[in-house]
């Protein structure tokens, strides 16, 4: 259960990330999309773990590492947006979002 603090700064974070991510995007993923389907911060506000989901692309885990090693860079400019409200800006640990798909499989299963 997360405190109500930890429920802001994911609030926060998801908001901020998603404008990092629609400037920085087309440089790390070209002709696709990246969005920020959720955050979820460490107690101690030091990690931040960032589900994304990518849309469209045939290798999502190729796009997932291209972000990852970019992660010090985003982290930088998610510091100067958010510096004034947060003393640490958290690590950003970088997952992908696979409900969407569990969904649609799901989805199918009971139909067919």
């Amino acid at each position: 259960m997360d405190s109500i603090r930890q429920n802001k700064v994911n609030s926060l974070l998801v908001q901020e990330l998603a404008a990092v991510f629609q400037e920085e995007g087309r440089s790390l993923f070209p002709g696709g999309m990246i969005t920020v389907t959720g955050v979820r911060v460490s107690p101690d506000l030091g990690v931040a773990k960032t589900y994304l989901s990518l849309f469209p692309t045939k290798d999502n885990k190729a796009v997932l590492e291209r972000i990852k090693e970019h992660a010090h860079q985003l982290r930088g400019k998610l510091g100067r947006r958010i510096g004034k409200q947060m003393r640490v800006v958290p690590e950003l640990l970088f997952y992908l979002d696979d409900s969407l798909d569990r969904a649609e499989e799901i989805d199918k299963l009971l139909k067919g």
